[in-house]
């Protein structure tokens, strides 16, 4: 028994009038019941898409994976303190950090935390040396000045 099977044709199909932004990409499909020209459906629903990121980063960066518990209201408390946690990590995103890219806690951590100091005292004063390489510097100087 043979089967007859023919290449499928590869097109690009063109919805939108900026054409170099999904050039990059091979296709794209979202299905929906709502009644609205192909656009206002991608405009619509564009923004939904960041939902998995964020997904991952409670995963991975706040442990949603792995705090069950034998007791569902300790197990209620933690999912709270998690999401407080969350909450108050995307408000400082939002507005001290203030970039356009929504960095995960990580690397939160890595370029605003976890850095490396000592104290000394200079008469009266007690002042804060950080050890930052001059990048990270600039942008931390930026978030104390948004702080301030």
């Amino acid at each position: 028994m043979f089967l007859n099977v023919q290449k499928p044709q590869v097109g690009l199909l063109k919805l939108f009038k900026e054409e170099s932004w999904y050039m990059q990409y091979r296709y794209s499909c979202v299905i929906t019941s709502l009644n609205l020209p192909a656009e206002q459906v991608w405009n619509t629903y564009k923004h939904r898409a960041d939902a998995v990121n964020r997904i991952k980063e409670l995963k991975y960066d706040f442990g949603f994976d792995s705090f069950n518990m034998k007791d569902f209201y300790a197990t209620e408390a933690c999912l709270n303190m998690a999401m407080i946690a969350y909450n108050l990590m995307s408000l400082f995103r939002q507005a001290v950090i203030q970039q356009d890219v929504q960095n995960t806690l990580s690397t939160i951590r890595y370029k605003f935390m976890a850095i490396g100091a000592y104290m000394i005292k200079e008469g009266n004063q007690t002042i804060l040396k950080l050890s930052l390489a001059m990048k990270r510097r600039e942008s931390f100087q930026r978030i104390v000045d948004t702080i301030e």
